[in-house]
């Protein structure tokens, strides 16, 4: 009967773990890509007030936390809950009195335990804003290494980085110090409990010897504190699972409360109008507009402004008076305050955003290419097109020769935001990618203010010849660029106070006259300076190739050594730990006394009971005190020990994650350029890493390791004990060891090799995920919101199924096996074999 159980208990564990974790892994897999989703389709206000430099970390770090709440986890717990629960029915049926006594601590335990939940959820989300934080400025430096590196500013983003993990760290020692002190008073209170339930049950016992109707027997006795103590064992064991969930819930906040956000301007409606031919006149009503992070700080005080289909206007002004934002509301990234922004008489919010982003072509100052092949980047701009359509586009961007002569064509790969490029060629690019979906509208955001004059001669002789075949619309910061426009409008202070043609407003000699003055020396100077670079401009776009440069980038380039897993042993982890060695050291010694407090339990446990057989009254309650005196002192042992493991541990843990974290952060951004540019080493990547990595590591050491000593303890002194008292049930006990430690070892052998192939999709689909958020103005102005979604889950689908693969079979059997099977196979052999043949007293089996 006990080996059908224990089929049954292996059975049920199984299906239950297995199930949980498929489910979570499965949760986790559209929760992934529900939050990418969700954080891909919010309007660009959102992004101005919200921080995304944490995405990274978000994705890797937190959503494992909130894995590990979910999954396996959550069975094991209940599990333990209806143990606990089972328990206290068989007590109070056998002997209700016993069992209240023994219930005594059950409200200062459940109190304590409330209490240490409520402090550890708190510290877990401080400690993960803490790394949200930290994470957000390593993208940040990741993002603009270039800059950094030129001058020279490594160290000041080391600290600015190494200033949110100390706060980490420190949260994370809070954390570990309640914990400790709450798991430690947990057990002095199960060990006091035992003391007044041994003491008190002894003394029914003798009460009832002499009784005719004996309710309380050394038996009776014995089923209602086992009953207790395996329901308050269950209970204990199941504490730290709180302080997952916590976790777990701490984690999942900041996502969901993305996924739940609906944004102001959603892409997702898809129900406004499509026109079968856009013209591209372009009306602002007395339009009034603030950006949503600078409430106060108004940008367009009631423009109004026209622009007529096929023209070319240019929009000219300060710093500061609205100009890239009449760009972006034509965009409908931001909806205007008040007024009305119109094409072909219809107000934009009437239009299918998607449909409407698709007649735009949009090319910024600084234009973001995404780290893939030029041909590919060129295709972002419109589903569908051809390699000869893209030819065409680069011929008339003035891009076609350059990207011949690279070696490997259309099919070079640019480096993550064009790194391998020169600015000229990354404009000519970006202008290509807008000239390839035909559009109706050409926006063009100082798109020649930050190149050489070589470059600008290149760029805007493609973009003079662009702009014939479609409205367009320039915001200069070099006048002598919009000469030929059919209309400047001068913008300031937020309304447009001149327009006209470049020969009528410099008549006029008013605000558009002043601005070109003070570019130039004098009308003369300027005059010349036209002249020349209209020449030039020419004679450069009939050459072939100029002066253009590039870097060679090829797949060969872009392999890397960084992201090649290597075995590393735990004894190299935990040399990493070495400077923490007192606090290990005084850890460990505690973890040792804590595993042998169960054997000691139960050497005490059998004492009693042996006093139970001696017929002298007196006797018994002096042996009996005597004993339950031990089970305090134990607690107390138990109590320092406990804490002292727990806390330790969790401070050695937590500086080995800082100071891993500051030490890999740190000799990532010290790298030399080129590291950057390799195609594995995105920024993505890299802030999953930072995430992950340390995290992991961690997983290692610390409480882990105060685990590991604890069993080796309570497994050494439980087989010498066994030992000792009876040799034949020490054997059978440790006969299923060898068996479970070969499982165990295949187990770990399969798993690591799936974690490997896991880690590196996962660090993959981050790169691009990054990637996307990252630069989320170009993605909605191409309307690239879907395109990189499909490419995440790609990407990510390897790790789901490998995760699927290695997280359902291998541990669930090994732990559902030594859980129950070995238990009851060891539980027949001792009550079939031995005790029915008398070869082991019962204070000798306990």
């Amino acid at each position: 009967m006990n080996s059908l159980i224990g089929v049954g208990m292996f059975v049920f564990s199984y299906l239950a773990t297995v199930t949980f974790n498929y489910s979570a892994m499965r949760q986790i897999f559209k929760i992934r890509s529900a939050y990418l989703k969700s954080i891909l389709n919010q309007d660009v206000g959102w992004y101005d007030i919200n921080q995304t430099g944490d995405f990274a970390s978000r994705m890797s770090d937190d959503l494992y936390k909130f894995e590990d709440g979910i999954g396996e986890k959550v069975p094991v717990f209940w599990s333990f809950q209806a143990v606990f629960l089972t328990s206290l029915v068989i007590a109070l049926v056998k002997g209700w009195e016993l069992a209240l006594i023994c219930l005594t601590s059950l409200p200062a335990t459940l109190i304590t335990i409330g209490i240490v939940g409520l402090l550890t959820t708190k510290l877990a989300k401080n400690e993960l804003e803490a790394y949200g934080a930290a994470g957000s400025i390593a993208e940040e430096a990741l993002s603009l290494i270039r800059t950094i590196t030129a001058f020279g500013g490594q160290k000041k983003e080391v600290d600015r980085y190494n200033k949110n993990l100390v706060e980490a760290k420190n949260n994370n020692i809070r954390r570990s110090m309640f914990n400790a002190l709450g798991f430690g008073l947990l057990w002095l209170m199960i060990y006091a409990s035992y003391a007044l339930a041994f003491w008190y049950g002894v003394k029914l016992v003798l009460r009832d010897r002499t009784a005719k109707n004996q309710i309380y027997t050394p038996s009776n006795m014995v089923t209602v504190f086992f009953s207790v103590m395996t329901g308050s064992m269950n209970f204990g064991i199941a504490s730290p699972y709180i302080e997952a969930f916590g976790i777990s819930k701490a984690a999942a906040s900041k996502i969901f409360s993305v996924i739940d956000h609906i944004p102001t301007i959603n892409l997702s409606k898809g129900n406004g109008k499509k026109l079968n031919v856009l013209k591209g006149n372009v009306q602002f009503k007395d339009v009034s507009f603030h950006y949503p992070s600078r409430k106060d700080v108004p940008i367009l005080k009631g423009l109004s402004l026209n622009i007529k289909s096929g023209d070319t206007v240019a929009l000219v002004g300060s710093s500061g008076c609205g100009k890239s934002t009449v760009i972006q509301l034509i965009q409908r990234l931001y909806d205007a305050e008040s007024g009305e922004v119109t094409i072909d008489g219809n107000n934009i919010k009437d239009y299918d955003l998607a449909w409407l982003r698709s007649q735009i072509g949009v090319v910024g100052q600084e234009p973001i290419l995404f780290g893939t092949s030029i041909a590919e980047n060129i295709r972002y701009g419109k589903d569908g097109v051809t390699e000869e359509d893209i030819i065409q586009a680069t011929k008339k961007a003035n891009a076609h020769n350059f990207i011949k002569a690279l070696p490997n064509g259309y099919n070079t790969l640019v480096g993550e935001k064009g790194a391998q490029l020169s600015g000229g060629q990354k404009q000519r690019i970006a202008i290509a990618r807008a000239l390839v979906r035909n559009p109706t509208l050409l926006l063009l955001d100082e798109a020649t203010s930050a190149l050489d004059n070589t470059s600008e001669a290149k760029v805007q002789a493609a973009l003079d010849a662009a702009s014939v075949e479609c409205t367009t619309i320039i915001v200069a910061h070099r006048l002598s660029t919009i000469r030929g426009a059919n209309k400047i409008i001068v913008l300031s202070q937020g309304v447009a106070v001149e327009e006209g043609t470049h020969d009528e407003l410099m008549e006029l000699k008013q605000e558009y006259y002043r601005l070109v003055t003070a570019q130039v020396k004098s009308s003369e100077q300027f005059e010349v300076a036209e002249k020349k670079k209209v020449i030039r401009a020419i004679s450069l776009a009939e050459s072939s190739t100029g002066s253009d440069h590039h870097i060679e980038a090829t797949e060969e380039d872009n392999e890397d050594d960084f992201n090649e897993n290597k075995d590393v042993s735990v004894f190299e982890i935990l040399k990493m730990n070495a400077p923490e060695w007192p606090y290990i050291l005084f850890a460990g010694l505690g973890s040792i006394v804590v595993g042998c407090g169960m054997p000691v339990f139960a050497v005490l446990f059998g004492s009693i009971l042996g006093t139970l057989a001696n017929g002298d009254p007196d006797f018994v309650r002096s042996e009996t005190n005597k004993y339950c005196l031990y089970f305090v002192l134990g607690g107390l042992i138990t109590m320092v020990s406990v804490f002292t493991q727990m806390y330790l541990l969790g401070i050695a843990g937590e500086k080995m994650t800082e100071r891993v974290r500051s030490r890999l952060f740190k000799a990532i951004i010290y790298q030399e350029i080129g590291f950057f540019d390799k195609k594995t080493n995105g920024v993505g990547a890299l802030c999953a890493k930072l995430s992950s990595d340390a995290s992991n590591i961690q997983g290692a050491t610390g409480i882990r390791v105060g685990t590991i000593l604890q069993s080796i303890a309570t497994f050494c002194l439980a087989i010498g004990l066994s030992m000792y008292y009876e040799w034949k049930l020490g054997l059978v006990t440790a006969a299923f060891t060898p068996v479970i430690l070969i499982a165990m070892f295949f187990e770990r052998r399969n798993t690591r090799g799936g974690n490997d192939s896991r880690d590196s999709a996962l660090q993959k689909s981050t790169r691009t995920a990054v990637e996307a958020v990252g630069n989320i103005r170009t993605v909605a102005s191409l309307g690239l919101e879907e395109k990189f979604q499909q490419i995440y889950e790609s990407e990510l689908m390897p790790h789901y199924k490998s995760s699927l693969k290695n997280g359902s079979l291998e541990i669930n059997c090994v732990w559902s096996f030594q859980k129950f099977v070995v238990l009851r196979l060891c539980y027949r052999h001792v009550l079939r074999r031995i005790f029915d043949k008398g070869w082991i007293a019962l204070r000798q089996s306990i």
